[in-house]
C-alpha cells in the first residue's frame, strides 16, 4: 500500500461513522400489513431527519404489549442477537415505552433506546433555530426525561447531548439529578412566560388585519408554499420537520394585506409535552382567521394525515376556523387515464396503479366538509394562480369581517412599522 494510500485508509478510519439503529413495532388488532409498512417508512424517516441510518425492522403482533419490555421475551432476544451481531449504535420503538420499560430495555440491549416521543423531542431539538422553540423543546425534553432518572440517567445524557451531571451511580445522586432537573424545569417554564409575554404584545399589535395560517402534516410542502406566496428564501427540505420555529410574513394581494404564518407540522403520535410546550407557537393557529390546509396528496396515506391534522386541531382548540384545503405535489401524482388507455391495461396493472381521479376527489371533498380543494404543485408552481385567487377570496371574507365598509376599489393604507411581522 502506497503512503498516499496509507494515509486515505488513516482518515477514513478515524472519520465518524453514522450510527445506525434497527426499528420496533408491535402490531395490533386488524392492521394491515400495508399500515404497518407505511408506520414504519414514517419512523425510518424521522431516523433519517435524526442523522441515523436504520438497518433493519422488527415486527410482533400482539393483544397489547409486554408491560416489562414491550415486546416478547423471544423477540427481545432476537433484536438482542441483532443489535450485537451487527454492531447497532440504538433500537427505536413507534411507541411511546413507559419509564420502566425504557430502564429494563436498555439493561436488556446494552445500548440506547429511543421511544417515538423522544426521537421526535430530539429531532426538534436539532432543528430549533430562535431563543423560543429552543425553550420550548428542553422544557418538553426535561418534562420526558424527568421520570425515566434511573441508574441508566448519566449514560443517556452523555449520549443524547443533554445537560452534565455528576457521575456516580447511587440513590443520592439521582435524587440530586432529579432536583436539578426540577429546578431547570422551572427555570425554563419562567424563561417561557417572559417570551410569551413578547409574543402577546406581538400579536396584540396585529390586530385589524386578518391572519392566515399554514397547517398541515409534517413534510407537506407548507414552507415551499410559503416561499411561493411571499417570495421569501424559508428553509424547506424533503426532510420532517423542516420547520420548527414559526414563521410570519406580510402579503398584500390585491391591495388587501394579510400575515401569513408557516407552522409546525403535525404528525401521528405528537408527544403531548410538546403540544403543551409549543402553546404560544400553536397560538399561532388559534387566533389565525384562516387556515391554509396543506396536505400531501402524493402520499399514499394522505386521507390518514388529513385526519390527523383535523383531529390536532381539535385538541388545541382551533377545530371551528375556515379551512382553504390544498392538495399539494400533483406533480407527483397519476392522474386518471383516458378510457381507451384503461381498457389496454391489464388486470394486474390496474391492480398495482394509484390512479387518482381529481374531479371525483374534488366533489367528495365538498360534499363531506363543504369546502372545496384546490389542486397545485408548490415546488413546480403549477395552479399558482388558482390558488392565489382561492387565497384572496378567502382573505377578503376575512377583512370584510374586520372592515365591513371595505370598498373593491378602495386602497388599503397599511402601517409596516406600527404592525410588523416576526
Amino acid at each position: 500500500m502506497s503512503k498516499f494510500s496509507r494515509k486515505l485508509q488513516k482518515l477514513y478510519d478515524t472519520a465518524p461513522k453514522q450510527e445506525t439503529a434497527v426499528l420496533v413495532t408491535v402490531v395490533r388488532q386488524n392492521e394491515s400489513d400495508q399500515l404497518i409498512d407505511e408506520h414504519l417508512d414514517e419512523l425510518a424517516f424521522l431516523t433519517e431527519t435524526l442523522g441515523v441510518k436504520a438497518v433493519f425492522r422488527f415486527t410482533q403482533k400482539m393483544e397489547k404489549p409486554d408491560i416489562k419490555t414491550f415486546v416478547g421475551k423471544g423477540k427481545l432476544e432476537e433484536i438482542q442477537s441483532y443489535v450485537e451481531h451487527f454492531a447497532v449504535d440504538m433500537v427505536i420503538f413507534d411507541d411511546d415505552l413507559s419509564p420502566s420499560q425504557m430502564k429494563n430495555l436498555e439493561n436488556e440491549l446494552k445500548v440506547k433506546v429511543y421511544d417515538r416521543s423522544l426521537l421526535i423531542l430530539d429531532i426538534f431539538l436539532q432543528r430549533a433555530q430562535t431563543a423560543q422553540a429552543k425553550t420550548q423543546v428542553e422544557l418538553a425534553r426535561f418534562q420526558y426525561l424527568l421520570p425515566r432518572l434511573t441508574r441508566m440517567w448519566t449514560h443517556l445524557e452523555r449520549q443524547r447531548g443533554g445537560t452534565s451531571t455528576r457521575g456516580g451511580a447511587g440513590e443520592k445522586e439521582i435524587e440530586t439529578d432529579k432536583r436539578d432537573i426540577r429546578n431547570k424545569i422551572t427555570l425554563l417554564r419562567q424563561k417561557l412566560k417572559e417570551i410569551e409575554k413578547q409574543g402577546v404584545t406581538q400579536r396584540k399589535g396585529r390586530k385589524g388585519i386578518v391572519r392566515v395560517a399554514l397547517v398541515g402534516y409534517t413534510n407537506v410542502g407548507k414552507s415551499t408554499l410559503m416561499n411561493l406566496v411571499t417570495k421569501t428564501d424559508i428553509l424547506a427540505e424533503n426532510k420532517l420537520f423542516a420547520t420548527v420555529d414559526s414563521t410570519v410574513r406580510k402579503v398584500v394581494l390585491e391591495n388587501i394585506p394579510f400575515l401569513l404564518s408557516d407552522t409546525v407540522g403535525f404528525i401521528r403520535k405528537l408527544p403531548t409535552h410538546l403540544i403543551e410546550s409549543f402553546k404560544s407557537t400553536l397560538d399561532e393557529i388559534r387566533e389565525a382567521d384562516l387556515l391554509v390546509h396543506v396536505v400531501d396528496i402524493s402520499h399514499p396515506s394522505f386521507e390518514d394525515h388529513i385526519a390527523v391534522v383535523t383531529q390536532t386541531l381539535r385538541e388545541i382548540n382551533a377545530g371551528d376556523k375556515p379551512v382553504l384545503l390544498v392538495f399539494n405535489k400533483i406533480d407527483l401524482v397519476e392522474t386518471m387515464p383516458s378510457e381507451e388507455k384503461i381498457m389496454e391495461m391489464t388486470e394486474i396493472e390496474l391492480q398495482e396503479s394509484d390512479f387518482k381521479d381529481f374531479d371525483a376527489l374534488s366533489e367528495a371533498y365538498e360534499k363531506k366538509t363543504g369546502i372545496q380543494p384546490v389542486f397545485m404543485a408548490a415546488g413546480s408552481g403549477k395552479n399558482i394562480e388558482e390558488f392565489r385567487e382561492r387565497l384572496v377570496s378567502e382573505v377578503k371574507k376575512q377583512h370584510l369581517k374586520i372592515y365591513p365598509h371595505y370598498l373593491e376599489d378602495q386602497v388599503v393604507i397599511w402601517n409596516s412599522e406600527e404592525n410588523s411581522s416576526d
